[in-house]
């Protein structure tokens, strides 16, 4: 594989995966639209744990839009806190080898958000299936970032090998 080659698909999975990062963060500023739009499809009519979660959670989303609409200004700052982490990874797009810090950091990230999810989750009463799909954005997020962290440390070679 050439240089140009290796560098190409580092950059095609840094695109994915800030597309999804930014994607799972933007579905955070309609939140209310979402979850009537959700419950309006009465998918969740049945009497299961996950029904009545989204019972509950839909009551939640109602009452504050319905009362204290300015809570949500707190998701607008998360979606937006998604984008701006999702510029981050310029840096690693633009010259993967010196801004290889940027996929450790974000590898940490990843990691972080199980004792995070474990820990929160059950002082704010979340239920444990929704836990897992909180834990399941870092682990999933990890696998491309362990791929690029690869791909990069090969670059590193061809080019050590290059410059000899």
């Amino acid at each position: 594989m050439t240089n140009t080659n290796l560098l190409t698909r580092i950059r095609i999975l840094m695109i994915v995966f800030v597309l999804l990062l930014m994607l799972s963060g933007i579905t955070a500023f309609p939140v209310y639209t979402e979850m009537k739009w959700i419950m309006d499809m009465q998918i969740f009519n049945m009497s299961t744990p996950l029904s009545a979660w989204m019972q509950k959670v839909w009551t939640g989303v109602q009452a504050t839009n319905e009362h204290y609409d300015f809570m949500f200004y707190g998701y607008d700052w998360m979606a937006f806190a998604h984008i701006i982490i999702g510029l981050a990874f310029i840096g690693p797009y633009r010259d993967p080898i010196r801004n290889k810090w940027i996929i450790d950091w974000a590898m940490i990230a990843c990691v972080a958000v199980l004792p995070l999810a474990a820990i929160a989750g059950p002082i704010r009463h979340i239920p444990w299936f929704h836990i897992l799909i909180d834990c399941s954005f870092g682990v999933i997020g990890i696998i491309p970032l362990l791929i690029v962290r690869k791909w990069i440390g090969q670059l590193e070679k061809m080019n050590e090998q290059t410059h000899k």
